[in-house]
């Protein structure tokens, strides 16, 4: 008989990712903001580029995040 477990060393790693995740859900729009509003500035294009990169940094880390979430959820414990 299986049984399901949450394993809760893969759900840490699960929330460490979606903590980071919403870090970077707020950081990456307020750089792009600040890159906006100071178009004539010379760090523009390269503040423009990292927001961007953050981002898609937040997009992937909440993906995974949720998956290693789930994965923790439906563990099957060995006998």
């Amino acid at each position: 008989m299986e049984t399901k477990r949450t394993n809760k060393d893969i759900l840490v790693k699960g929330l460490k990712k979606m903590g980071i995740s919403l870090v970077c859900m707020f950081l990456g729009p307020t750089l792009m903001y600040i890159a906006f509003s100071n178009q004539e500035k010379p760090l523009y294009i390269p503040l423009l580029i990292l927001s961007i990169l953050i981002c898609g940094l937040a997009v992937y880390l909440a993906f995974m995040g949720l998956k290693t979430i789930m994965d923790s959820m439906f563990y099957k414990a060995p006998n």
